[in-house]
């Protein structure tokens, strides 16, 4: 169970990472609201992961979740480039959070 609220808290990590772009300075309100929402939810369902799992994995696969999908909606909505070596650097980080689950 732990596993799963990791997850969810990384996918609101890349929610409020992506949020901070179109808050614009924290001057459009709904999107700050949702932005400063969805951090502390991430922070609290990482808090409750942490219950049970080693503090270095956990924050190491929650950081990782959030770069790696910050980094492709950063591609997909943003426009930002694809390049074979940002796309090869996510695929490293992905193999570091697989890692990290495997021994963890």
């Amino acid at each position: 169970m732990a596993w799963a609220i990791l997850l969810v808290a990384g996918l609101l990590e890349i929610g409020w990472a992506i949020g901070l772009k179109y808050t614009e300075g924290f001057s459009r309100l709904v999107p700050s609201v949702l932005t400063l929402v969805a951090m502390a939810g991430s922070v609290l369902l990482l808090g409750l992961a942490l219950k049970t799992l080693p503090i270095g994995t956990a924050y190491a696969v929650w950081t990782g979740i959030g770069a790696v999908g910050t980094a492709a909606l950063g591609i997909i909505l943003l426009g930002e480039p694809a390049t074979a070596m940002r796309l090869a650097s996510i695929g490293l980080i992905v193999s570091g959070i697989v890692g990290l689950k495997l021994v963890g």
